[in-house]
């Protein structure tokens, strides 16, 4: 997600490098949520492992990216805040700037779409960008915005945030302290991911490979093949083994881990990822609402009710995804230089 994409640097040599591959694991991950979304909500007569496991598991894809989230805003501005070199204006404005237009006009047209009472309130909770902060809540407008609203509580934390991660006794310590809350959060307090209290784990293990990203960079280099073998292993018994947040926490980590030790060019980091990555916030909101106009031009089963039409249905969603950021990108773009000027 572009908010996300937050100058995810650092210092090598006395040159200032990019952990470029971070752009792969959006790029797909923003890709495979999107698929998770059209299998759930398109009755397609398909069957295997692929579809009825592999595919829905993709749900959690959220919890990457809210590592990345947390490595790529302290690689950003932890010095910047600890230092004071930023001010609380700043630091907050850049966060409106970057997240507000983009919802807002998706929050706009889902309003003119639905109209209704309901939504309305739902609309002005969404354009503060603080409707995170509700318990359980469950909107119905973008509803797979509730990310966004758990992101933005995470940024509205973030100088208490850099405090605990500012001591590895402190890190470790509220590490593990999440997660008996995030366990507590499940079984007694009822609440689910959209609670930052829930999700503070992936925050705070992106805050630790941050703390440790100089040592992780060079092991992650040394043993990179190793490493991957272990993602791989892990993510293998990711679908064999009951899943739970710290398997969550750990196999994302370790595939963040080896990205930032990539420094040249692959699978994860080209040109196609970065340019998917750049959007995958745009992504990511929008393309439910390409799926809905599809849906309403009654091209779901555009080629029937098995494997190609899924395949098709995915290809358009994300090419009419792309097409609706450009373009609405190219138009705040045109906005902002016009608004300068005056």
């Amino acid at each position: 997600m572009n908010n996300l994409n937050e100058s995810v640097e650092k210092v090598n040599n006395g040159r200032l490098a990019r952990f470029e591959a971070i752009n792969g694991l959006r790029a797909f991950s923003a890709i495979g949520i999107l698929m998770m979304h059209v299998q759930s909500n398109a009755n397609y007569q398909i069957s295997g492992f692929v579809y009825d496991e592999l595919i829905p598991s993709f749900t959690n894809l959220v919890f990457l990216f809210m590592i990345i989230s947390s490595f790529g805003m302290c690689c950003g501005y932890y010095e910047k805040i600890i230092n004071q070199k930023i001010s609380f204006e700043e630091f907050y404005r850049k966060r409106y700037a970057k997240i507000w237009p983009f919802f807002a006009l998706l929050c706009i047209i889902d309003l003119i779409i639905s109209p209704s009472l309901n939504s309305l309130y739902e609309v002005f909770a969404n354009l503060t960008l603080c409707f995170g902060l509700l318990p359980n809540v469950n909107m119905s407008v973008i509803g797979v915005g509730w990310f966004l609203g758990t992101v933005f509580v995470f940024y509205l934390v973030f100088p208490f945030f850099c405090y605990l991660i500012s001591n590895k006794w402190r890190a470790w310590s509220s590490l593990i302290i999440a997660l008996i809350f995030n366990y507590i959060s499940d079984v007694y307090f009822n609440v689910g991911r959209s609670n930052i209290v829930y999700s503070a784990v992936f925050f705070l293990a992106g805050g630790l490979v941050y703390v440790y990203r100089d040592m992780l960079v060079k092991l992650s280099k040394k043993f990179r093949w190793i490493l991957l073998v272990l993602c791989l292993l892990f993510t293998i018994s990711y679908y064999i083994f009951e899943v739970s947040v710290p398997m969550i926490a750990i196999l994302y980590s370790g595939y963040l881990i080896y990205a930032i030790g990539i420094d040249k060019r692959g699978i994860l980091e080209n040109r196609v990822t970065k340019f998917i990555s750049g959007i995958s916030m745009e992504i990511y909101l929008s393309h439910m609402l390409i799926f809905r106009a599809l849906e309403k031009g009654n091209m779901i089963q555009i080629f029937g009710n098995g494997i190609f039409s899924y395949v098709a249905v995915c290809c358009l969603v994300l090419g009419g995804t792309i097409i609706f950021a450009l373009v609405i990108n190219t138009f705040f773009t045109m906005f902002n230089k016009l608004w300068q000027r005056k």
